[in-house]
């Protein structure tokens, strides 16, 4: 957390170095980072694999394009579009958490799938396979208009990214987040001394659909464009490997990951159409070179660096 505010800085000033369309595509990052952040909080912190996250994120961002279109300001429509995702979330892992295991995530995979055909399918409502357009990002209140632009609206992404992690290691490190990683470590004992263990996985995936519906709602006023293949089982998948190649259970890792999944998309795409392969063999490489992933590595390197710069234990006691 003690980088943070300096990494924020220096982003801050990236629209004043940086082009256009390198603007834009730290804007994708940003809200792609704060996507795998999310799915963190379900699949690192409580352990619950999920392969239907997209449900909350899609949710999202089609309920901040319906609320653009009906004119609310960005803000607001964003608001909203949390809101929505959340109050989603409550009876879905209610639902998804009677199971476990691998039928757990088989239960998100068919809740996602079942949201992925309305939406491909209510043509009058969402579009259909055109997806919704028409929409921009209305100015706020009082008509001002700091994020309407593209600038404008890095910066507002680059905050609202910023509080979410801040919120989300908050929320982590609460009383209610250790019992969160209680049960996950050992869930009889945790039963043992009062926990509720189910209700604690539906605190944690009710959070992490808050924290996706977040990034869909941004997803939206990003590209100003919402289809079906949001909510497409691949989107699910994509995220997957970015927790994994992060690290999981970190928070920050799982950004890391989307950051280099984003990157290596658009750059292995400009060379060869088969960069899907490409990625994959890299994701192999890091996946048995780095079983806790790229967040891993740096904290085993800092423990070796402290244990080599801690004085030896006779050392201490002859000083003494």
């Amino acid at each position: 957390m003690k980088y943070a505010v300096p990494v924020v800085a220096f982003l801050a000033a990236a629209p004043f170095a940086l082009q256009s369309y390198q603007v834009t595509l730290l804007t994708e990052i940003l809200i792609f980072a704060l996507f795998a952040m999310s799915l963190d909080v379900q699949m690192g912190y409580a352990r619950m694999f999920s392969f239907g996250h997209v449900l909350p994120y899609g949710v999202g961002a089609y309920a901040c394009a319906f609320a653009l279109q009906a004119g609310w300001p960005l803000p607001f429509a964003i608001a909203g579009a949390v809101l929505v995702a959340t109050l989603l979330s409550v009876p879905i892992g209610w639902l998804s958490t009677r199971a476990s295991g691998v039928a757990f995530a088989m239960l998100t995979l068919a809740f996602a799938q079942l949201g992925y055909a309305i939406v491909f399918k209510w043509n009058t409502l969402t579009g259909g396979s055109d997806g919704l357009t028409g929409f921009a990002r209305n100015a706020g209140p009082f008509g001002f208009e700091g994020f309407v632009s593209r600038d404008g609206f890095f910066w507002l992404v680059l905050v609202v990214v910023f509080t979410a992690y801040w919120l989300a290691r908050g929320f982590m490190n609460s009383a209610m987040g250790r019992a969160i990683v209680g049960v996950r470590e050992n869930e009889r004992r945790a039963s043992a001394i009062g926990y509720v263990p189910r209700t604690l996985r539906i605190v944690a995936f009710v959070v992490s659909g808050a924290l996706a519906g977040v990034a869909g709602a941004l997803h939206a006023g990003f590209l100003l464009f919402v289809s079906p293949e949001i909510l497409h089982w691949t989107q699910s998948g994509h995220v997957i490997i970015a927790v994994i190649l992060g690290g999981t259970g970190t928070l920050i890792g799982p950004m890391i990951g989307a950051a280099l999944i984003v990157l290596a998309h658009h750059q292995l795409s400009a060379v060869t159409d088969s960069w899907p392969l490409v990625m994959g063999l890299l994701f192999i490489i890091v996946v048995i070179a780095a079983p806790k992933g790229l967040w891993g590595i740096k904290t085993s390197l800092a423990a070796k660096i402290s244990q080599r710069r801690a004085p030896p234990v006779g050392e201490n006691n002859a000083a003494s």
